[in-house]
């Protein structure tokens, strides 16, 4: 990108660099990394509203880290798990009409909304929370609303499978995972969207499509798309345990790998078995995701893995190290 100078007194070219900056959030100094536009000749900094939007959305999510406060985007997956409306959600919290929007929009939340938001998350708190409070919703929507609770209640394969990733896959939200407990939904829609757009699609460019895309969506907003665990291994970053994680999706007829043979060379291909989901990612991660397609579109298997090879995350550690998301900020697309 070219912009005027006035200290150079020309058009010059432009480049990114990362800096410290302090925001104040809610009072509170929060300190992040920020991408700034700056002359390529002297230094001088351009306002960039893009780079600015970014930086703020950094330091909201670390303002939300410190204090432990839900992300909008699981807001409104509790909201969405019992089909309600902004509207409705407000209302059977007693809440302003606007304060669901606001808080999915990205305004950030008071704690008494938060710790009520992350009690209902439960489907069994929801119930205690419909049968031993006032509400102001009419008896068929809550009736509704109580059919809703009881499916989730009895889906005992849903959270069968939950416990399971839980219990292999739960790690605290920190830089290895992007701050993000891993969300398996989001990783499967991750998968099929590649596997959707692409001709052929073969494992290692997979894992190496999915570790771009969380990688510059953490370095854009301050959190990873599926809270994967990246590993450092010879044919470039992977997911951790990714053949457990492919092979349970395997078993949930999501996706599965075919081996094929093409002049004698095998080939792991990715094969989708379900549309790609509606609601599962935003459409700020549907972006990033297709950002990360055009790119590597026309680049094989051992060409994005010999391009993953010179990251600088890839390069400072070791064969079996987790990558943490901290490299993030050094990968650039252009």
């Amino acid at each position: 990108m070219r912009k005027y100078c006035e200290e150079c007194g020309t058009e010059v070219e432009t480049k990114i660099v990362i800096k410290k900056e302090a925001y104040d959030v809610c009072g509170e100094s929060v300190e992040v990394d920020a991408q700034v536009l700056v002359c390529a000749e002297c230094g001088e900094e351009f306002f960039c509203e893009e780079l600015d939007n970014v930086t703020l959305v950094l330091a909201y999510n670390e303002y939300r880290r410190r204090h432990k406060l839900l992300l909008p985007e699981e807001i409104r997956k509790i909201r969405e798990q019992y089909g309600l409306s902004q509207r409705s959600f407000a209302k059977l919290l007693n809440w302003g009409d606007k304060t669901i929007c606001r808080y999915e929009n990205g305004s950030i939340q008071d704690k008494a909304h938060n710790s009520l938001l992350l009690f209902l998350r439960e489907p069994e708190n929801m119930r205690t929370y419909l049968t031993e409070n006032e509400v102001i919703l009419g008896e068929r929507q809550k009736e509704k609303l109580l059919a809703v609770v009881g499916q989730l209640e009895k889906n005992e394969e849903y959270r069968a499978g939950r416990k399971f990733f839980h219990l292999l896959f739960a790690k605290a939200p920190c830089e290895e995972n992007g701050y993000r407990s891993f969300d398996y939904d989001k990783f499967c829609a991750m998968v099929l969207f590649f596997a959707h757009k692409s001709t052929e699609l073969l494992k290692t460019k997979l894992m190496k499509l999915l570790n771009y895309s969380d990688m510059i969506f953490y370095k854009e907003n301050g959190i990873s798309i599926s809270g994967a665990r990246y590993t450092h291994l010879p044919y470039g970053p992977v997911p951790e345990n990714f053949d457990i994680l492919l092979g349970t999706m395997a078993a949930d007829h999501i996706a599965h790998i075919e081996v094929v043979y093409d002049s004698g060379y095998e080939k792991h291909q990715v094969i989708a078995e379900e549309d790609m989901p509606e609601d599962v990612l935003s459409k700020e991660e549907l972006a990033v995701l297709n950002r990360i397609y055009n790119k590597f579109e026309s680049f094989g298997s051992a060409d994005i893995s010999n391009y993953s090879h010179k990251e600088k995350g890839y390069m400072e550690t070791q064969k079996g190290e987790i990558i943490s998301y901290t490299y993030a900020k050094y990968i650039e697309l252009n």
